[in-house]
């Protein structure tokens, strides 16, 4: 059994009657705000600088770990 088109009616005046016309725009407003503002969020690529202090620790933590390896070779050859 499936929902007719005066369930739907039904449901729909239902719905109006108990939260009225105004607070149904109110809600459906704040819907349209959020799924722009997704869609924005998705659209937009976070711009990547060349001096990204990211990219800045990694390098020195590398830089670190090699002086470390250095220093246990040297202490291996003593």
């Amino acid at each position: 059994m499936s929902i007719g088109p005066w369930q739907i009616i039904i449901i729909v005046l239902l719905v109006v009657l108990l939260f009225g016309r105004g607070k149904i725009s109110e809600l459906m407003g704040d819907v349209a705000k959020g799924i722009k503002s997704f869609k924005k969020g998705l659209a937009d690529e976070p711009e990547v600088a060349a001096d990204d202090p990211a990219k800045t620790i990694e390098h020195e933590a590398t830089e670190a770990t090699e002086a470390v390896k250095d220093e246990a070779k040297e202490k291996a050859k003593s």
